[in-house]
């Protein structure tokens, strides 16, 4: 199946297996690929290698065209789907067995173990080479690789890499079932597509002579320029594991990061730019990339950096986008679609906007606006309240002086002075019990100008179900 548009400039490829959720290693690989074609005047291609048909999915294809989209890294042509191109692999093992580059090999993987326990050399010894075996149920084939030599693969991330053919074991490139594994695919929907640049992860690096060897037993066109990323890390410097590190790129949309903050921080995973500015547009990205000058080093993948860079990216938008980014999550806040007023929320919105971190966080800051009584959390009541033995004492001040104050934010402010005041504390401390008693949180928007939006009302309501749940505090009590 060639590819009829071919552009000057260099082809790259993005070829993710929709074995699971988009991994942010992968999110990082297509965003390289994509700023590099984007810079160069070239393609970026897109494959689905989906070749493994027991753990591929529908819905984790369409999880990959979702979150390149979702990252704003648009493909060029038709994407290429590795499961309709059985035609394609299939001439090139008869190309590769005509040219005595393949042989049957029908040896099960306890029989090698056996054979080779304790060898200085470990892997497949070669049994199969010379039986000339032919096709048969359980026969795989294998690629026979050089007796003598070594392969280099000359990468534009780590220098010339030398491959010692005496430690390539000879590779299974067509499982017995007939299905090609990867080395065969990739190379044979590389050379097809003219991709003129592989960019891909480390992880890769081990796989890369087998493919060139391939490569050049199929009579393939100039190899392509190789660049293996550095591998992304957790705290512990240990290799990003799904099972063990939040790396599903779906999690962090849900949890309301935005695509260009995700964009931006993954850019500075293994590259910077030359003048260390590290809040860049896409604009920026795409005139400062170089792929020679990204790094060998493993990557950090900091959440909270990442989390940081979110609330800068929140924090300049424009109060207009930051509503309309809100809605996903505000659709489903804790309260009834009823309550819950668009004009009350848009004058809370720029308070809210200047303490949130992600988008996910955004209800909580509001709900007690939407909410019949305050959504209380026990701790914060263990500790600004039930823990403080005025807190009493200052819930009864704050009811009376509320309920004859003008009801602006800022008188509002006076009076919740004058109770500190009267208490001993100052008004950071005095506000502690009242804003847990209002809002059911110690920490939110301001509170004097959330007090005002919630009305004096619901306010001295909320005042006197929490003293409710506290004990009665005589004169005599009070010291």
């Amino acid at each position: 199946m060639a590819l009829d548009t071919r552009s000057d400039g260099p082809r790259v490829r993005f070829a993710p297996s929709p074995t699971g959720y988009f991994h942010v290693g992968g999110a990082r690989t297509a965003l390289f690929n994509w700023l590099f074609a984007r810079q160069q005047g070239g393609s970026f291609l897109l494959r689905i290698e989906d070749t493994d048909t027991e753990r591929n999915r529908d819905e984790w294809t369409e999880g990959i065209y979702g979150a390149l989209t979702w990252l704003g890294l648009d493909w060029d042509e038709r994407p290429v789907v590795q499961s309709e191109r059985g035609r394609l692999y299939s001439e090139a093992v008869d190309k590769l067995v005509a040219g005595g580059h393949l042989y049957y090999c029908d040896c099960t993987r306890e029989a090698v173990d056996a054979r080779t326990r304790g060898a200085a050399t470990p892997g497949y010894d070669g049994f199969c080479r010379e039986r000339r075996l032919g096709p048969g149920p359980g026969r795989a084939l294998r690629f026979r690789t050089p007796d003598e030599g070594s392969t280099v693969v000359s990468d534009l991330v780590r220098g010339e890499v030398v491959f010692q053919h005496a430690t390539i074991e000879d590779f299974v490139l067509v499982k017995s079932n007939g299905a090609p594994l990867f080395v065969l695919a990739n190379a044979v929907d590389d050379m097809d597509m003219g991709v003129t640049h592989v960019i891909r992860g480390e992880e890769h690096l081990p796989n890369t002579p087998k493919a060139i060897l391939v490569w050049q037993a199929l009579g393939g066109p100039r190899l392509p320029v190789f660049a293996h990323l550095p591998v992304l890390v957790n705290e512990k410097r240990q290799k990003l594991s799904k099972r063990r590190d939040p790396v599903a790129l779906e999690d962090y949309r849900q949890q309301g990061y935005l695509p260009e903050a995700m964009r931006n921080y993954l850019v500075l995973l293994g590259w910077g730019p030359a003048d260390g500015q590290e809040i860049m547009s896409l604009d920026d990205m795409v005139r400062a990339f170089r792929l020679t000058d990204v790094t060998r080093s493993p990557a950090f993948f900091d959440v909270r950096k990442l989390t940081h860079f979110d609330g800068e990216y929140i924090r300049a938008m424009s109060p207009e986008r930051f509503i309309e980014a809100c809605q996903p999550w505000l659709e489903s806040g804790p309260w009834a679609p009823s309550a819950f007023d668009p004009e009350v929320f848009a004058r809370m919105a720029p308070l809210v906007q200047e303490r949130v971190a992600t988008l996910a966080e955004v209800p909580a800051m509001v709900d007690f606006l939407f909410l019949d009584r305050a959504p209380i959390e026990e701790a914060s009541w263990e500790r600004a309240v039930a823990g403080d033995p005025a807190a009493a004492a200052l819930l009864d001040d704050a009811i009376a002086s509320y309920g004859t104050c003008p009801w602006t934010a800022e008188e509002i402010r006076g009076a919740t002075l004058a109770v500190a005041e009267r208490s001993g504390k100052k008004l950071a401390k005095a506000q502690a019990p009242i804003r847990v008693a209002v809002t059911g949180r110690t920490v939110g928007p301001p509170l004097f100008e959330s007090l005002h939006l919630l009305g004096r009302d619901r306010t001295l309501d909320r005042l006197r179900a929490a003293r409710d749940r506290m004990p009665i505090v005589g004169p005599d009590l009070i010291d």
